[in-house]
């Protein structure tokens, strides 16, 4: 994959032959703090997490170095500088890599677990090595080197293994342009997010605390909402027991732990299946909702639409009279819920609570058009951020797109 009006063939380069490298420090997050001070510090858990490919100090935030534990030796970045991460879990991780596109004027060193290598051939433009080194050709070479077991790793060594193929600078721009703009449109979508979620949680603590009120079409306020503990409004039902030797089998649907989605289509669900036949009392159907509180997905709620019906593994909530469903569903997704659920003394590691737990939470349930209008406006949200993930979701697989074919 090319730009219009370039031809001819890249130049094949060990990478070990374009960069050199420099020492660095062992300083852990205890000898740092995020403050103003002369020297700053690159830790290599940033950059596994937290920071860009490519980092302008005026957008990005590093930490500074405590007086006392300022180094003897060390060597500043500069911009065009790049820094691996020598180590991870992950072979994917293993090298992962950002460029200081713009140091911001401010005295910047590489810390622990880094690689610091500077371009001594000035064959790249100031930019791109951080796309380059971030290329499936260059990412693909680190899986195979990579060394160890629980912990991968690679030194300055490794990189005399390594080739990348380098284009004329002017197609380095190109690319290098194209890619911050789709990293500065990703950094912009997950702020968007953030914003989204941070509305939907104070607009939702407000509402659930009584500080907002909704009003009736008429512009008079509901009737005050009712003190209830929520098994005077819901059967909750655990689950089935299903043999795990049974998945597959037999015809029906069957929603496990995992399966639990913001929202589960009936209609569309294929599920597992049992040759097993569980009692009705375990058929979810549409207008119910699934909670998984317990492991890893402890939290985890469902909503169930579509036509069509499953037998399950997990709780589910069923209403007693008529209540709004995406209504419960936001209630309990509270902070207020959460703590509660979290204060209940776990019987083992994990959590594990019972139906008698979530039955005897109390709240105030307001009336049911009020319930609703509440619902259809936290719910609106939700769809914003959902479309938002979405969108966000695009960006980076055109990204990972490009960095498999634009770097020959």
């Amino acid at each position: 994959m090319r730009f219009p009006d370039f031809q001819g063939e890249w130049e094949e380069k060990k990478v070990s032959d374009i960069l050199e490298f420099f020492p660095t420090n062992s300083l852990s997050w205890e000898q740092l703090e995020y403050s103003e001070r002369e020297l700053y510090n690159l830790h290599y858990g940033l950059i596994h997490k937290g920071l860009p490919t490519q980092i302008d100090l005026a957008l990005c935030a590093l930490p500074s170095i405590k007086e006392s534990n300022i180094p003897n030796n060390y060597t500043i970045c500069r911009n065009g500088d790049v820094a691996f991460a020598d180590a991870s879990e992950d072979t994917n991780d293993v090298a992962k890599v950002v460029e200081f596109l713009d140091c911001n004027e401010k005295k910047i060193i590489c810390g622990l677990h880094t690689i610091h290598g500077r371009d001594k051939l000035e064959l790249t433009v100031t930019g791109f090595k951080g796309y380059i080194f971030s290329s499936t050709f260059f990412r693909n070479q680190i899986r195979k080197i990579a060394q160890g077991t629980k912990i991968y790793s690679i030194s300055t060594k490794n990189f005399s293994e390594c080739y990348v193929n380098i284009p004329p600078k002017e197609e380095q721009m190109k690319i290098a342009n194209l890619l911050l703009l789709i990293d500065e449109r990703i950094s912009t979508q997950i702020k968007i997010i953030e914003d989204l979620k941070l509305l939907k949680s104070t607009m939702s603590q407000n509402i659930f605390s009584h500080k907002i009120r909704f009003k009736d079409e008429n512009g008079n306020v509901f009737p005050n909402w009712e003190l209830k503990k929520l098994n005077d409004v819901l059967i909750i039902q655990g689950g089935y027991a299903f043999k795990s030797n049974l998945f597959n089998q037999g015809a029906n649907k069957v929603i496990r732990i995992g399966d639990i989605l913001p929202i589960i289509k009936l209609s569309k669900f294929s599920g597992t299946y049992s040759s097993e036949t569980p009692n009705e009392k375990y058929i979810v159907k549409k207008d119910d909702f699934m909670m998984a509180l317990s492991g890893a997905t402890f939290g985890k709620v469902g909503k169930i639409k579509g036509e069509g019906i499953a037998y399950i593994n997990q709780r589910v909530a069923t209403f007693r009279t008529k209540q709004n469903l995406e209504f419960f569903y936001q209630l309990v997704q509270t902070d207020s819920f959460k703590n509660y659920i979290n204060s209940i003394p776990a019987a083992s590691a994990q959590p594990n609570i019972s139906n008698d737990d979530i039955g005897n939470y109390k709240s105030y349930i307001p009336h049911f058009i009020e319930q609703t209008k509440i619902a259809s406006f936290l719910s609106t949200i939700d769809k914003k951020i959902e479309i938002g993930r979405q969108i966000l979701n695009t960006y980076t697989e055109q990204k990972k797109y490009l960095l498999a074919n634009l770097f020959i």
